[in-house]
């Protein structure tokens, strides 16, 4: 069932510690036909303790999809991304890397780790809309998600 037919609220969890970023992704997002909110934490421990729904997190809603940057404080991205995919109760959750890393060792890596999807950044703000609209055009709107 497609996200246009189910009528779900979706909840988009975005793990990004650059507050310009975090400001444009949510700008691009704001005129989504899709009901969603975004959750924002800005840093690797606080990705996973949202995830595993501990201590302040513990009323946290399941992610429908997770925007993941790679370069984060305490926690890199990398190793939530290593961390999410080896937990049960969490692998099937969709994750897009959205970094400006163009290394193709992340990329290599991001994939061993099984990432849905990897995306670098533009520093072009019409591009980085567009990037954004296709992401939710496709994960939030086309693609079938598991429902947990």
């Amino acid at each position: 069932m497609s996200a246009e037919t189910d009528g779900k609220h979706k909840t988009i969890f975005l793990v990004e510690d650059n507050k310009a970023d975090i400001r444009l992704i949510q700008e691009a997002l704001k005129n989504s036909s899709v009901p969603h909110e975004v959750v924002t934490v800005r840093d690797g421990m606080d990705a996973m303790a949202y995830l595993r729904q501990e201590g302040e997190y513990a009323e946290a809603p399941r992610p429908d999809l997770i925007l993941l940057d790679l370069n984060l404080p305490k926690k890199d991205g990398r190793e939530v991304l290593a961390e999410i995919k080896a937990d049960p109760n969490l692998k099937r959750i969709p994750v897009v890397v959205l970094t400006t890393s163009h290394n193709e060792d992340d990329i290599f890596h991001s994939y061993d780790l099984h990432v849905n999807c990897y995306i670098t950044k533009s520093r072009n703000l019409s591009q980085l809309f567009k990037i954004v609209k296709g992401i939710e055009e496709f994960w939030l709107e086309t693609a079938t998600l598991p429902s947990e």
